[in-house]
């Protein structure tokens, strides 16, 4: 059994944006009216609606990309497999890809061919500067 500390799984990315001076001022009279509990509330609820809106054309396109959606975890067990098996890995996910820490980088680089994550990727830095010319 093992003394490691879990792994704790981010539930959002921070991101940062930039807005002009009255469309911030329009968000914080509807906080202040008590519509959002703050401005953050707001941003996500605006974005939460608009990708409901699209949601047909993501399902089109997730199924175009063959994407993998929601959290792919990628472990030293697999990546062992796949050299085994003398494949080459092409990972596609739209979430969250994890490369797991016991993974060493020459690993990765000699069965992952390409990585395309849209959203976050957690691997250690020595497998993401091994596999960085493969990353998109």
């Amino acid at each position: 059994m093992s003394n490691a500390p879990a792994q704790r799984v981010p539930d959002s990315e921070k991101i940062t944006i930039n807005l002009g001076p009255v469309d911030l001022g329009r968000i914080d009279l509807l906080v202040q009216e008590g519509f959002y509990s703050n401005r953050s509330d707001f941003i996500r609820t605006a974005i939460r609606s608009q990708l409901a809106t699209e949601g047909e054309a993501l399902s089109r396109s997730i199924a175009r990309h063959t994407l993998e959606l929601g959290l792919r975890d990628i472990t030293r067990a697999d990546l062992e497999a796949a050299q085994a098996a003398g494949e080459r890995l092409h990972i596609r996910v739209l979430g969250l890809a994890r490369i797991a820490p016991d993974v060493p980088a020459e690993l990765a680089a000699a069965v992952i061919g390409s990585l395309t994550i849209l959203g976050a990727l957690q691997a250690p830095a020595e497998v993401k500067a091994a596999l960085k010319d493969r990353i998109r």
